[in-house]
């Protein structure tokens, strides 16, 4: 795993590239690569790289270039099948120095052309520079495994790289901040791809590329992959056929990633899904698996014993670590870790067990992406129930119905769950995508307009989060609903919280994660699968964990998911109060303009008195100030 970053003219081809600047934005990611650096200048083009060592240790160095040097490539990521494509490349004539994957980008582009991204099975985000062509070719991975920042400045230059704290370092980059992102962050916790924060950086969204012709000073961003709707439930099979071809599929995807030169092992949360991967990682190898788990000091939050559990049934090297749950020293840190504001508290243990793993390996795989692939999160349970009641009545019927329960039902968060219909009422009042938006959102409809000024109102033109699941789904029929949202976490919710988090938290201890789940060709295979092999009688990830019966306790299997929680209510109530209350008068957050002082102080005080439960939206919003407070006084740019 590596970092990688870039300088270009395009419209300026013979301009000396800066190369003190290119080193300092290399630099300041020394942590994605402390083995070593490297760079190739020539006039119009720099390019910077920072290397974890993996595989080919003594040879893997980079930039890596071609025979006749007219080809040179910045890459970071993995190529799990490149030993077959060295094969079929080297049948074809191409020679190859090395036996790391990197090279196999290089004569892959060579042959192929940018369809050399259709056979890469791996996450990977490179840029690579054709002299001969004189194009830039820039890719990322089909789910957006490694990320890539880029903006092209008033300058005539376009700058990328691995995370936007290096592209922060260019003296010309434009910060202003962007509308839309802040309405997207307060909704959905993260900006979704390919926004960022500031209105003039993008990230290059999964499954993309971009080319930069310097004969004609132009871009293209085109889409090379993507999961058609007509895939989604496309096949007819049984359970006992799918939970077959399930474990053949989760063993190869694993077995691609256990290719390293490094110390490699796995975490191990005792949850189905990375069981799962331990699972299959004992069936491979002849050695003791090395896993990794933490532990928190409230059993209310701990699921140590269930990996313990684990471990001891595959014999593992086990290692574990017990964190307080009242871990919140990290806040501060997480800003920095994240570049962008970033609102998933789960960071937090996150960051520790990356910590730990790291003492003990470099490599380390991961159960990400099984939730998103088996339809494993409470919240599809709940749409399918309140789908069932959609389906039932019309909308003509539901929107007044449903709509006036929902706003004369009282809020009830400190009520036992059975009696919470609000939000219930304000779902069946929607339509299907505005439904899942509501029930998934940090700060509701409701809530951000308490808390936005009427001039940011304005400023944002109509424009509303929901444009971000409407442009996904727009022209696609889904043959089901479930298969709808699951595609929305696919291509939101996974590449911008989960990846997100994962690659930063890891990458800040030199620590490289890859998820067997994240396979593509499982992820194609899985979602071609009936919706009722997901979910079934209330029961999520039915057909994962049918397949893993034999091999998994029944305990690990079927008890309540936890997840990665941190108790923010009690942190708000208790030892953050102060820094909560201070949130109401925020000068950061008040001289942006966007945000209305009472609607701030109603948020703060209906919390602390226990008459609503906004832990969520007030870790968003600690979030966003800790980023501007570190970036200065930034101004907002008006949605286009």
């Amino acid at each position: 795993m590596c970092g990688i970053t870039g300088i270009v003219t395009p419209s300026a081809p013979t301009r000396a590239i800066d190369e003190a600047l290119l080193r300092a934005m290399t630099t300041r990611i020394e942590h994605r690569g402390p083995d070593g650096a490297g760079f190739h200048v020539e006039p119009g083009i720099g390019l910077g790289h920072r290397r974890l060592s993996i595989v080919d240790l003594a040879a893997g160095h980079q930039p890596m270039y071609n025979e006749d040097d007219s080809v040179v490539v910045v890459f970071n990521g993995e190529i799990y099948n490149f030993p077959g494509l060295v094969d079929e490349l080297t049948a074809l004539g191409h020679r190859f120095r090395t036996r790391c994957d990197t090279e196999v980008i290089l004569h892959g582009w060579e042959q192929w052309g940018p369809e050399c991204l259709q056979r890469f099975n791996g996450m990977f985000a490179f840029a690579l520079w054709d002299r001969n062509r004189r194009q830039l070719f820039i890719a990322r991975d089909r789910l957006g495994v490694k990320p890539l920042y880029y903006s092209f400045l008033p300058t005539g230059e376009l700058v990328f790289g691995s995370e936007l704290k290096s592209l922060e370092l260019h003296p010309a980059l434009p910060r202003r901040i962007s509308t839309r992102a802040i309405e997207d962050y307060l909704t959905f916790g993260y900006v979704p791809d390919p926004d960022t924060i500031y209105q003039d950086v993008h990230k290059l969204a999964p499954g993309h590329y971009m080319v930069v012709d310097f004969a004609t000073s132009r871009h293209q961003v085109r889409c090379w992959w993507d999961l058609p709707a007509e895939r989604f439930g496309s096949r007819s099979v049984t359970p006992e056929v799918a939970g077959q071809e399930l474990l053949e599929q989760l063993e190869g995807a694993t077995r691609r990633r256990l290719i390293a030169d490094v110390p490699l092992g796995a975490f191990l949360s005792g949850g189905v899904d990375s069981s799962a991967v331990v699972a299959m990682m004992a069936r491979i190898t002849s050695d003791s698996v090395k896993t990794c788990s933490i532990g928190f000091d409230d059993p209310q939050y701990d699921e140590a014993a269930y990996a313990r559990q684990v471990a001891k049934l595959f014999h593992t090297d086990h290692s574990e670590r017990t964190v307080k749950v009242d871990d919140f020293g990290l806040l501060d840190a997480l800003v920095d870790v994240y570049d962008e504001p970033y609102a998933d508290s789960s960071a937090i243990p996150t960051y520790r067990v990356c910590e730990a793993a790291r003492e003990r390996v470099t490599v380390a795989l991961s159960g990400d992406a099984g939730d998103e692939n088996f339809a494993g999160y409470r919240r599809y349970r709940l749409f399918a129930g309140e789908e069932a009641v959609r389906s039932l009545l019309p909308m003509a019927v539901r929107r007044p119905v449903f709509g006036f329960l929902g706003r004369v039902y009282p809020k009830l968060d400190w009520a036992p769950r059975f009696v919470r219909g609000k939000t219930t009422f304000q779902a069946l009042a929607r339509d299907s995508v505005g439904a899942y938006l509501h029930g998934i959102s940090l700060a509701t409809d409701e809530m951000r307009d308490m808390l936005y000024t009427a001039d940011f109102r304005r400023q944002l033109g109509g424009y509303t989060a929901r444009e971000v699941f409407d442009r996904h789904v727009a022209g696609r029929r889904f043959g089901d609903t479930l298969s709808m949202v699951q595609y929305l976490d696919l291509k939101t919710y996974l590449p911008g919280d989960i990846l997100t988090k994962v690659d930063r938290a890891s990458m800040a201890h030199s620590l490289e994660v890859r998820g067997p789940f994240l396979d593509y060709e499982l992820t194609e295979w899985a979602a071609a699968l009936p919706a009722g092999l997901k979910l079934r009688s209330g029961t999520g990830k039915f057909v994962l964990k049918k397949a893993l019966e034999p091999l998994l306790p029944h305990d690990v299997l079927y008890r309540q998911k936890m997840g990665f929680a941190v108790p923010l209510a009690r942190w708000f109530r208790g030892p953050l109060r102060g820094r909560i209350q201070a949130l109401a008068t925020s000068p950061t957050l008040l001289q942006t303009g966007i945000f209305d002082q009472a609607g701030l102080s109603r948020l703060v005080n209906r919390h602390i008195s226990g008459q609503r439960e906004y832990s969520p939206t007030l870790w968003s919003l600690l979030m966003l100030e800790g980023f501007l407070a570190r970036r200065g006084s930034l101004p907002y740019a008006a949605a286009a």
